[in-house]
């Protein structure tokens, strides 16, 4: 597992079709090393503080694999920031991942906290708003990152799980949760019991919970 890419933002408006939204989405690669604090990384900013950042979503990852997966649906190279992540990682897809894991990333340590659940923002950025709804059910979401130690971080920097946790809810089968399905009330029974889940999403189905 390695960090192929960090990207940063800062905010801007983007145009589609006649909607219009400021956004911290428009990320760029950038060479590095960063500065990463329980803030998030020193230099990308976002524009909706309620949804986007915070402790429990400082940073946000996503696999490279994915990344060839959307690049073949759309025939083209997609950069790296494209889908709007701070950073892209190898060997760490939304099934190998879980929710309370914690790993070490050069001098940082983090731990998920939950998937990355996409808004409208998404689908302007890739100028597809159907787009939304195609992420949103491929499995190929990607996650969010609590820091637990603060530090330097750079593109190459190799990345280790120091934890597995014990409730094993993969990033894919926890977007199970949002949507009615035979293991709706199976995954959000799961996602409550892990400690690490993000204050957000423990509101967002507990309310869900029947």
């Amino acid at each position: 597992m390695q960090i192929l890419a960090i990207s940063l933002s800062c905010v801007k408006r983007i145009e589609y079709q006649g909607r219009s939204a400021l956004t911290g989405i428009c990320k760029e690669s950038v060479a590095g090393p960063v500065i990463v604090t329980t803030a998030g990384i020193a230099g990308d900013f976002q524009a909706d503080r309620e949804n986007h950042g915070g402790v429990d979503k400082a940073v946000y990852a996503y696999a490279v694999e994915n990344y060839r997966f959307w690049e073949r649906e759309f025939g083209k190279t997609l950069p790296y920031g494209q889908l709007g992540e701070n950073l892209a990682v190898s060997g760490m897809t939304d099934d190998l991942v879980h929710i309370g894991d914690v790993f070490r990333m050069g001098q940082v340590e983090v731990q998920v906290t939950q998937p990355r659940v996409p808004c409208f923002k998404l689908g302007l950025r890739m100028e597809d708003e159907s787009f939304v709804g195609r992420f949103h059910f491929s499995g190929r979401v990607g996650f969010y990152l609590r820091i637990l130690k603060e530090g330097k971080l750079s593109p190459g920097d190799a990345i280790e799980r120091l934890h597995s946790d014990v409730g094993q809810l993969s990033i894919r089968d926890a977007m199970l949760a949002l949507n009615k399905n035979p293991r709706q009330q199976e995954i959000i029974r799961r996602a409550l019991q892990i400690p690490a889940l993000s204050q957000a999403w423990r509101e967002s189905l507990t309310k869900k919970q029947k």
